[in-house]
């Protein structure tokens, strides 16, 4: 709106109309929701290496030679040995089987299979810590669908989980005799030899001492 100019007794006034517009906050919680539902492409992938333990088995989740998955792996188990890659920023994640590089996937029926190409979004995961202090893995392209298996160590359809079943209760391990950090070394004390600047005051605060 354009303001009008007045006169009056040789001085002019600026009559005009001052617009303010509010700003919302930016919702940052909800930018990291849609974030993590897509793809990051840019970022460096993370990579990890470690065991999941069924709640309900007993046993560690193994991918087999021919493809098949099944929780029924000893501790150290090469087939039980899982690498996990995140696929985005957030909890998403693509495992495979270390030994025979096969990803685990659902389709569209529920079921657990093998994979050789991971790309697709029915091999991604997303890792939700439960109050419990285990982890359950929830299929991303099959929304509330989860990866599970019974107390013989079969996979249960995806279709037939919950949350709050144990079936779908994971503890994530180390392989056995994996080492979280390096062994501890002696601590050393290293010796420089004194240049003229370190000299020079060397000397003068010997001499202010009484």
């Amino acid at each position: 709106m354009q303001g009008r100019l007045r006169e009056s007794g040789g001085s002019g006034f600026y009559w005009g109309l001052l617009v303010v517009t509010v700003q919302s906050p930016p919702n940052f919680t909800q930018h990291v929701r849609e974030q993590s539902l897509v793809t990051d492409q840019l970022s460096r992938r993370l990579v990890r290496t470690y065991q999941l333990y069924s709640r309900t088995s007993g046993k560690h989740v193994q991918i087999l030679d021919n493809k098949k998955i099944n929780a029924m792996a000893e501790d150290g188990d090469v087939h039980a040995k899982l690498i996990v890659e995140t696929d985005t920023f957030g909890s998403r994640v693509r495992i495979k089987g270390a030994a025979t590089g096969f990803y685990i996937c659902m389709n569209k029926k529920g079921k657990l299979i093998g994979k050789s190409n991971g790309k697709g979004k029915d091999c991604v995961f997303t890792e939700i810590v439960l109050e419990n202090n285990y982890t359950a893995l929830q299929n991303a392209k099959y929304e509330g669908w989860y990866m599970a298996f019974t107390r013989k160590g079969r996979p249960r359809k995806g279709s037939k989980t919950r949350q709050h079943q144990r079936e779908v209760h994971f503890m994530k391990r180390l392989p056995k005799g994996h080492q979280t950090t390096e062994p501890h070394r002696r601590f050393e004390f290293l010796n420089y030899p004194f240049n003229r600047r370190s000299k020079r005051t060397r000397n003068s605060s010997a001499r202010v001492r009484p």
